[in-house]
């Protein structure tokens, strides 16, 4: 639908762009409930878990429904402000501050239309905006937003049992701002900008020993039967990238120390 028809019928891309996203991730009881499944196995009843770009709020949801107090993090207005309507008094707390690697402000570039790909970071606007998938994506608006960290999150909510970061190519900033191992967590990767994932391994490798494993798209099951160690899964995940244009998510165990 262009910009002109919506302007006759008194539809603003933004609202359209919010529905649009409410209908493809939250309109499907299926995926509803296969994202349920997959959070119980993350998450046990009285467990924190952080939802670092929570969208409309499916994965915060569904991780409620499992049982864990959930921080959701949604630094965009129109999203936060559907957010805040959704959890008011339930074991969903919202928090509309952005995370990146230093506390302080930021622009946050928003597509109206396409609210899901809004991000802070400029460089993974310009390398995406030349990927066929992100054809007829626009950046149409900005906001200033203020940033905290990871550690600063932990000292104010406590240590999560999981933390979901899906931020649209701020992911290692992300992870940046955090300097001690988590439980489990999970970052998206999208296969045109693969370098973003090798420096969250990275840094992951800087905290701690994890395992790896990998959910491609919305499918809620493991990509490897087995988690795989750090320099196995490089190579899996690059293989994936290679053969599947889908970005997906990374998910990353610690290992238990031996007693």
């Amino acid at each position: 639908m262009t910009a002109t028809v919506l302007h006759r019928l008194g539809i603003r891309p933004a609202t359209l762009g919010l529905w649009r996203s409410i209908l493809i991730y939250r309109g499907q009881f299926w995926r509803r409930r296969a994202l349920e499944r997959f959070c119980r196995t993350l998450v046990r009843p009285g467990d924190l878990a952080f939802d670092i770009g929570a969208h409309v709020g499916n994965r915060s949801e569904a991780l409620a429904r499992a049982g864990a107090r959930v921080v959701a993090f949604e630094p965009q207005p129109r999203l936060a402000d559907f957010l805040e309507r959704r959890v008011a008094n339930g074991p969903i707390r919202l928090d509309r501050r952005a995370v990146g690697a230093e506390a302080g402000r930021a622009e946050l570039a928003i597509a109206p239309r396409h609210p899901t790909v809004s991000t802070l970071s400029a460089d993974w606007r310009r390398r995406v905006g030349e990927d066929r998938g992100f054809r007829g994506v626009e950046w149409a608006e900005r906001v200033e937003v203020e940033v905290t960290t990871l550690d600063r999150l932990i000292a104010q909510y406590g240590e999560p049992a999981f933390c979901k970061i899906d931020v649209e190519g701020h992911e290692a900033e992300v992870l940046a701002g955090l300097s001690r191992p988590l439980r489990l967590l999970a970052f998206e990767y999208t296969p045109a900008t693969l370098d973003i994932a090798e420096r969250c391994l990275d840094r992951l490798a800087a905290l701690g020993t994890y395992r790896f494993n990998l959910v491609v798209g919305e499918s809620f099951r493991y990509r490897r039967a087995e988690w795989l160690p750090a320099a196995a899964f490089r190579a899996a995940l690059a293989q994936e990238a290679g053969r599947n244009t889908r970005s997906g998510d990374v998910y990353a165990r610690l290992e238990e120390p031996e007693r």
